[in-house]
């Protein structure tokens, strides 16, 4: 199962403003660090399931020419109409299936966006693309949680917060023998001008995977795992769970 497209649409216009709490300020400092750490300090990188556009955004502010990838439409206005964004190329594409003008220097793919991938497979066409637009020498950023995260952090509980004007209601279902943790989300709008709420119902589903597998689906793909770290051990905040790690291309098929 790839990406799917019809998650993020109600949620997609309170996404901002519920997730405000995750801190892409510090994420894109460390994304800044590693990709001056490599030389690059210009040019142009994509950011695959990019999302409403907050890390793509804050890499533009860095100096970078920014192109962001994101399947759903939804999430794709919103990142449209932010301020700045006439200065990036957004395009609506499957991070399995995209297609670019041509090579970037870096890709970068934030926030467990990785781990909407159910399959290996599906993991590794996303890896080989990468590694088909990269620069030689080109450098892959991105995140991804592990079966601990699912299975003993976030598995089978309930988050819910409720503010002025939206609120939601996350409930998480961990499957243990497929791998697979499912998350029923509701979201409750508020109307605009209007004292009514519109009530959004969405299925998510993800599932953690190792650093030993991603090293090996990394080197099928003909790139390198140069690091792959605990957000802890990388300097970051973030949940237990979670590992920040770093490729390189290192060749063509």
């Amino acid at each position: 199962m790839r990406e799917n497209g019809n998650a993020y649409t109600g949620f997609a216009s309170v996404y901002d403003e519920l997730m405000d709490n995750v801190p892409y300020d510090e994420w894109a400092k460390c994304y800044h660090r590693i990709l001056k750490e490599h030389g690059i300090t210009d040019g142009l990188i994509c950011d695959l399931a990019c999302g409403s556009g907050n890390m793509t955004d804050r890499l533009r502010r860095m100096g970078y020419d920014m192109i962001g990838v994101e399947i759903s439409e939804d999430m794709l206005g919103i990142a449209r109409a932010k301020e700045g964004a006439d200065q990036i190329l957004y395009l609506q594409q499957d991070m399995c299936a995209f297609e670019l003008y041509g090579t970037v220097r870096a890709c970068t793919l934030v926030c467990d966006s990785l781990n909407y991938l159910l399959e290996e497979e599906e993991i590794l066409a996303m890896l080989r693309l990468v590694n088909n637009y990269l620069d030689p020498g080109g450098i892959f950023i991105f995140d991804f949680n592990t079966v601990e995260k699912y299975a003993g952090v976030i598995g089978d509980t309930t988050i819910a917060e409720n503010r002025e004007d939206c609120s939601f209601i996350w409930d998480n279902f961990y499957d243990a023998g497929s791998g697979i943790n499912e998350c029923e989300l509701t979201v409750f709008v508020k109307r605009q001008g209007e004292e009514l709420f519109e009530r959004f119902t969405e299925t998510h589903f993800q599932r953690g995977y190792e650093p030993d597998e991603i090293k090996s689906l990394i080197e099928r793909a003909g790139m390198k795992l140069e690091s792959c770290m605990s957000m802890e051990q990388a300097g970051l905040s973030g949940e237990e769970g979670r590992f920040l790690a770093v490729a390189v291309e290192k060749g063509k098929a």
